[in-house]
C-alpha cells in the first residue's frame, strides 16, 4: 500500500497525461505513441522514424505510485508485453559523451599548449550484470534516487523543476537512445537449410 493518498497522485498523474495528449500529434511525428495511461502506469512506445522502414525500438513504462512524494519509476520494457528488458536484451544503451577521467600521458600537449579534450562514453542504462533489470540513471527517476550511489542527490532537489515529467524523461531517452540510430545492423549467417537439386529425374 502506498503512502500518498491515491487521489492526490492520480490528480498529478492525470495532469501529466493531459499534457502529453495536448501535443500527441507532434509526439507521434517524433515516433512517440501513448499506448496506455491507466493510473498509476503510463506506457509510451518509441519508434525511430528516421529509419525506413521505421522500427519499434522500446516501450517506456512509468509508474506514478506515490507521486510526487517520490519520483516516477521508469523502465525500458518490451512494448508488446510491458516486461522490463534485462540488461543483456536492451535495444538501446542510451550512450552519452562525458569527459574522460584522465588524459593518457602520450597525448598530453607541450607546456603552454592546450590539453586535448578526451571524451568517453557512458550508458544511462545501468545494471550490475547482464541478467539484471537495468535502471535509468537520471535525476527524476525513482530507481536513480533509491540507488545508494545517489544518496546525496535527493528527489526534493529536483521535484520543483519538473525532473519527473513524462515528456522531459522521454526527451532524454529520445536524445541518447533513439535519434542517434541510423539504420539496421544485419548479420548474415549462412546455414544449411536443405539440399540443392538441379536435376529432376523422370
Amino acid at each position: 500500500m502506498g503512502v500518498v493518498d491515491p487521489e492526490v497522485s492520480k490528480t498529478k498523474f492525470d495532469r501529466q497525461v493531459r499534457s502529453f495528449r495536448r501535443l500527441a500529434a507532434d509526439y507521434r511525428r517524433r515516433g512517440w505513441f501513448l499506448a496506455d495511461a491507466t493510473f498509476p502506469r503510463v506506457l509510451v512506445v518509441m519508434t525511430a522514424p528516421q529509419i525506413k522502414p521505421s522500427p519499434v525500438i522500446t516501450g517506456v513504462l512509468f509508474d506514478f505510485t506515490d507521486f510526487d512524494l517520490y519520483p516516477p519509476s521508469v523502465r525500458l520494457v518490451d512494448p508488446y508485453t510491458s516486461e522490463p528488458f534485462l540488461a543483456k536484451d536492451l535495444p538501446v544503451q542510451l550512450l552519452r559523451q562525458v569527459p574522460a577521467m584522465a588524459v593518457p600521458f602520450q597525448i598530453v600537449g607541450q607546456p603552454g599548449m592546450p590539453v586535448p579534450k578526451v571524451m568517453g562514453r557512458q550508458p544511462l542504462m545501468q545494471a550490475y550484470g547482464p541478467e539484471d533489470v537495468p535502471f535509468l540513471c537520471l535525476a527524476g527517476v525513482r530507481e536513480y534516487h533509491e540507488h545508494p550511489a545517489h544518496s546525496g542527490d535527493a528527489w526534493e532537489l529536483h521535484r520543483a523543476d519538473g525532473a519527473g515529467n513524462v515528456v522531459r524523461i522521454l526527451e532524454i531517452i529520445d536524445k541518447y537512445g533513439i535519434r542517434p540510430l541510423s539504420g539496421f545492423n544485419v548479420a548474415l549467417e549462412p546455414r544449411i537449410i536443405g539440399f540443392a537439386q538441379t536435376d529432376i529425374p523422370e
